[in-house]
């Protein structure tokens, strides 16, 4: 890469498969990435990978993404990258191969008596249902 200011992340989008996407490390191309003001987890500690996502992603009715497991759901775009120190890079290899699989999958989030449950889909499946559920809210009104 002749800009070293680039770092490869996997950026993932309500109702796609994860993607790889080298951007720029500065604050705002990220900021771009998730729609907003960015919140920067750390729900992995064996690895040193941060998940950024849209700071008021729930709040302000982003959709609900991908269930990160013993931490939370993430609403609207997020992506991981590697942390050295204080800052952001580049996810390795091995990072990026594992957390693709991991987001793999879009997720839809359906409502159960005990709180919300995630269930895998493909792409079109998301877009078919989610067209679904705004044609059946609208016919509520």
């Amino acid at each position: 890469m002749s800009n070293e200011n680039k770092i490869r992340i996997l950026y993932v989008q309500p109702g796609k498969y994860p993607e790889e996407r080298f951007v720029s490390n500065e604050l705002h191309p990220l900021q771009q990435l998730v729609g907003g003001y960015m919140q920067a987890v750390y729900p992995w500690s064996k690895d040193k990978v941060a998940l950024v996502c849209n700071d008021s992603g729930k709040v302000d009715g982003l959709p609900l993404n991908r269930y990160i497991e013993d931490y939370d759901v993430i609403a609207g775009n997020f992506f991981i990258c590697g942390f050295s120190v204080e800052e952001f890079c580049s996810l390795t290899d091995k990072q990026f191969r594992y957390y693709e699989k991991l987001f793999r999958d879009p997720e839809l989030f359906l409502p159960t008596p005990i709180g919300i449950m995630p269930m895998k889909c493909t792409p079109d499946q998301y877009k078919r249902l989610m067209q679904e559920r705004n044609t059946a809210n609208r016919g509520e009104r």
